[in-house]
């Protein structure tokens, strides 16, 4: 089992003049402690589960692009790009700069956005979740041909590129894992099982969980597709420290968290920590609790 780290939120001590070097240094502190991938939201506000829309949030790629400037081998993602706020074809360019820079970095997250919010704030047009949907399984239409070097005109009713050409293409072969994100049974994990290597799904209730396994189990059947080719991903929140102050869990119990998820057919359990800015978290990952974990047998692999 491997672990990534997201990084939700940028309010942190010191302020915006200090959030470079603090956000370097979880960066280069998740990398040092062994963690598998590092992955930051993709939104433009911050969301109500984290903060007020006033705090501050980062523009998701390039943020990924700094934190690859300052590692070498941590992988990078979005967890997840809204398909509402760059045309694909762009998307793609974005994402297979990162992957080239940073030697082959990158993962691909994606999903059909939620946030009305930022949408309305900035001027984005946030069409029906129907539309969203449409438009999610073209822009993985058009991923999927520009990274296999296809220029044929894509002909969709949202986008419509007359020369889908990506050069240079990007390092990692076929092309980087491609992760669409969100638990929607009737046909988000249908796209998960038709186009994708990776789904998300939260981690906060076992049984629910369990269902959407079950679902994106029962998607891949329907498509032909092997389940065992997906790798199964699952996104909690992980607030640890040595003593377990403050309602806080130790690192046993950090483990036992991650047993129960590899039981459960976690490949990479993805978390939060509210304390990341400080250095605790990443000695006790390091030291007690990723050797652990990499040992931890997957259910099904």
């Amino acid at each position: 089992m491997r672990i990534g780290l997201q990084v939700p939120s940028f309010t942190w001590p010191g302020g915006p003049e200090h959030l470079g070097e603090t956000f370097a240094l979880i960066a280069e502190r998740a990398e040092i402690a062994g963690f598998d991938s590092l992955w930051v939201m993709d939104h433009l506000f911050q969301i109500g589960a984290v903060g007020p829309p006033e705090q501050e949030m980062l523009e998701g790629w390039t943020a990924l692009a700094f934190a690859a400037g300052r590692t070498s081998r941590i992988r990078l993602g979005t967890m997840v790009t809204g398909v509402t706020y760059r045309h694909p074809g762009v998307l793609v360019k974005v994402a297979t700069t990162l992957d080239v820079l940073s030697r082959g970095r990158a993962w691909f997250g994606i999903g059909a956005a939620w946030n009305e919010q930022e949408h309305l704030g900035l001027g984005i047009p946030y069409p029906p979740l129907g539309e969203r949907m449409d438009r999610l399984e073209e822009a993985l239409q058009i991923v999927r041909q520009m990274w296999a070097g296809d220029e044929t005109p894509f002909h969709g009713r949202h986008y419509p590129p007359e020369r889908p050409m990506c050069p240079p293409l990007p390092v990692q072969k076929p092309h980087p894992p491609i992760l669409v994100g969100g638990g929607g049974e009737k046909r988000t994990l249908r796209l998960v099982a038709k186009y994708a290597d990776a789904c998300n799904l939260f981690a906060f209730d076992p049984a629910a969980l369990d269902h959407k396994l079950r679902v994106l189990r029962g998607h891949c059947e329907a498509v032909g597709r092997p389940f065992e080719e997906i790798e199964r991903t699952s996104l909690g929140t992980l607030h640890m420290t040595r003593d377990g102050r403050g309602k806080s869990k130790t690192p046993g119990q950090a483990i036992h968290y991650f047993e129960r998820l590899a039981e459960r057919g976690i490949d990479q359990a993805i978390i939060s920590m509210p304390n990341a800015h400080e250095p605790e978290p990443f000695e006790l990952l390091a030291r007690d609790v990723i050797p652990a974990v990499e040992k931890l047998p997957v259910a099904g692999r």
